[in-house]
C-alpha cells in the first residue's frame, strides 16, 4: 500500500481548504481538487491561474461570481440527496463563492490551454446512468463527463454505490495513450459515506509490472490518487451508501474517457 496515494481528510495544511490536491502534491501534471467549507454568510475568493474549474456544491447553496457573470447555485442537502447544479470557471480569472446559509463546496480543476466562457450547469441536464447489476449496481451522475458538458481538459463525474455493493468494477485503467482504445488520465477519488462511522475500501493495483498500489479504508473527506494502474473495486460498507467524486485530466490531444477493463475479471458487472 502506498500512503502517498491515500490522503486522509485534514492532511492538507491550508487556511482556506479542508482538502487541496494540486498537481505538485499529487506528483503529476493536470488534475486538481479542493474542498472549501463556508459558514453562514461566508465568502471565498480564488484565482484560477492556468486551470479551468467547476464549483460543485456538496452540501448547501451558493452564489458564484466570475468575470461578468453571477450564477445562483441551488445546491443540495447532501451528495446523497441527488444531483446538483454547478458553475464552470475559466482559466485566467478570479471567482468568488458566497454562501448565505453556509455549506461545503468542491472545486474540481484541470490545467488547460483554452479559455472557455464561464457557464452554468443546470441540475436537470445532468445525465444519470445506472450501471452494473446485483451487488455491483451503482448510479453515475455524469455532470462533466467528456460527452456531457464542454470543458477543455477537465472530466468529472459522481458515483453513488449502495451499502454493501461494489463499484469501479471490474477494475479498469486509463494510464496509456492507445488511440481508439485507451486515454491517459490522472484521476482523483474523493469520498463521502452516508451515516455516522461509515467507511468503504478502495483498491488500486499495478497495471504494467509496477506503479500505483493502494488498499485504503476510506471515510468522509478522504481521497485516493490514481496516477496509473488498475483501479477498483470501490466497496461500500453494508448499511452505508458510498459517494465518490472522480476528477480526471490528461495530456492527450482530445478530451476522451476511454478505458480498458482487467482481463481476469468477469464482464457482466460493468
Amino acid at each position: 500500500m502506498s500512503n502517498e496515494l491515500y490522503v486522509p481528510r485534514g492532511t492538507t495544511a491550508d487556511p482556506y481548504y479542508t482538502l487541496d490536491i494540486d498537481p505538485k502534491l499529487a506528483g503529476w501534471t493536470h488534475s486538481s481538487l479542493r474542498v472549501v467549507e463556508l459558514g453562514a454568510g461566508g465568502t471565498h475568493t480564488f484565482t484560477t491561474g492556468d486551470s479551468e474549474w467547476i464549483v460543485l456544491p456538496l452540501q448547501g447553496a451558493c452564489t458564484v461570481q466570475v468575470v461578468d457573470a453571477v450564477f445562483q447555485l441551488l445546491g443540495r442537502e447532501s451528495v446523497f440527496a441527488g444531483v446538483s447544479d454547478f458553475a464552470y470557471v475559466p482559466r485566467d480569472a478570479q471567482a468568488q463563492i458566497t454562501s448565505g446559509a453556509g455549506g461545503r463546496f468542491a472545486l474540481a480543476g484541470a490545467k488547460c490551454e483554452r479559455r472557455l466562457p464561464a457557464r452554468y450547469g443546470p441540475a436537470p441536464e445532468v445525465p444519470v446512468e445506472d450501471r452494473g447489476s446485483g451487488t455491483c449496481a451503482r448510479r453515475v451522475r455524469g455532470f462533466a463527463a467528456a460527452d456531457a458538458f464542454p470543458c477543455d481538459r477537465l472530466i468529472a463525474v459522481e458515483v453513488v454505490t449502495p451499502g454493501g455493493n461494489w463499484s469501479s468494477y471490474p477494475p479498469h485503467k486509463h494510464d496509456e495513450d492507445r488511440p481508439g482504445e485507451e486515454t491517459e488520465l490522472e484521476e482523483i477519488y474523493y469520498f463521502e459515506i452516508d451515516g455516522p462511522d461509515g467507511f468503504g475500501y478502495q483498491r488500486v493495483s499495478p497495471s504494467r509490472g509496477g506503479g500505483a498500489e493502494v488498499l485504503a479504508e476510506v471515510r468522509t473527506g478522504d481521497v485516493v490518487l490514481v496516477p496509473d494502474g488498475w483501479h477498483g473495486p470501490s466497496i461500500a460498507q453494508p448499511g452505508h451508501d458510498m459517494y465518490y467524486l472522480n476528477v480526471m485530466a490528461g495530456p492527450g490531444p482530445t478530451r476522451e474517457w476511454r478505458i480498458r477493463f482487467h482481463p481476469d475479471h468477469p464482464e457482466g458487472y460493468r
